[in-house]
């Protein structure tokens, strides 16, 4: 598939894909793909399921899980889901094999259950998956008991929580400065 003029191409992308055909950008990008992976469970709102994907597109994850529904407005993703793997699972029980069995630890980002911690105080892992649910119920029982950790991103003024769209973003932000940009900085490659 033939390109476009990269002067013309009006795609939200960085000046070094202009101009690719879309599969050209995915190959790209998955050449230096990071080892994070983001699963979405009970997710109401298109709108924040697109935001989430565009997301995890910025920050080169390898993956995105969508657990239970298959559909969601892909306009609040703007194209991004174009360039990395979305993956659907029909229920918690094949998404968790398919963790366990790459040897993946499961972080949610939750704040309504007892055994939240502040993410701040979080050592991140390379193989980590970011698991994040709905505003209103926030993640199920069923997938909440089976993550291997549970963090909260910590509130300051008077709601308790941030929108999923944002705090998978700064999730995933978090994960990249622990294990991308400090390893950069330490001078490992």
């Amino acid at each position: 598939m033939r390109g476009m003029d990269a002067k013309t191409d009006t795609r939200n992308l960085r000046d070094e894909y202009k101009g690719l055909p879309n599969e050209a950008v995915f190959d790209e990008l998955a050449k230096k793909r990071s080892d994070l992976e983001v699963a979405i469970e009970n997710v109401e709102h298109d709108f924040n399921v697109g935001t989430i994907v565009r997301s995890a597109n910025n920050f080169n994850v390898a993956k995105v899980h969508i657990i239970g529904r298959h559909k969601y407005n892909r306009r609040g993703a703007m194209c991004t889901d174009k360039y990395l793997e979305v993956v659907y699972w029909p229920d918690v029980e094949s998404f968790y094999a398919d963790q366990k069995a790459r040897n993946r630890e499961v972080v949610a980002i939750e704040n309504n259950t007892s055994r939240v911690q502040p993410l701040v105080n979080k050592k991140f892992i390379q193989a980590t998956t970011l698991l994040f649910g709905s505003e209103g119920g926030g993640l199920t029982e069923k997938i909440l008991e089976k993550a291997d950790d549970v963090r909260e991103i910590e509130s300051f003024g008077s709601t308790r929580s941030v929108n999923v769209g944002v705090a998978a973003g700064i999730a995933m932000y978090e994960w990249v400065r622990q294990c991308v940009l400090q390893r950069k900085s330490d001078g490992e490659a």
